[in-house]
């Protein structure tokens, strides 16, 4: 947590579906784990989805997101598109290759699949960004 080089401020947003399939409870356990790692802050999709003010103005303002959804239907990118919020990164599980189901026993190895994938999300978005005059490029970059 410590050596964070992809997040130096831990101020990446993270919105995940947390559907009622094994893919949107992978983006759940994914955004959690995450969180605790100090990659970014988990923040509550159910608040931009019902247009608090408050929650759509932090969406809209934070530098760095990554939105997940779990399968095509996209409730994720729904909500952000609603609340006119920008999407920054953005994937979806089933593109990852883990099939949804409703089978709610999360592998391992599907989180960490997840964890990666938005991982190297943020780090396109970092390195696709020229670096401000006099400050080095973190090891995403």
């Amino acid at each position: 947590m410590a050596n964070d080089c992809c997040t130096p401020d831990g101020n990446i947003m993270i919105l995940a579906c947390s559907g009622g399939s094994n893919v949107g409870q992978l983006t759940n356990q994914a955004a959690v784990e995450l969180t605790r790692e100090g990659f970014g802050k988990m923040f509550c999709l159910a608040g931009i989805g019902g247009q608090l003010s408050g929650f759509v103005q932090s969406a809209k303002d934070v530098p760095q997101m990554v939105a997940i959804d779990g399968c095509p239907v996209g409730c994720t990118k729904a909500i952000l598109e609603q609340a006119k919020v920008p999407l920054k990164n953005y994937i979806v599980v089933t593109e990852l290759g883990i099939e949804k189901n409703k089978d709610f026993n999360l592998k391992p190895e599907d989180i960490q699949t997840v964890k990666n994938a938005m991982q190297a999300a943020c780090a396109r978005k970092a390195s696709a960004e020229p670096a401000a005059e006099g400050v080095t490029s973190s090891c995403c970059g």
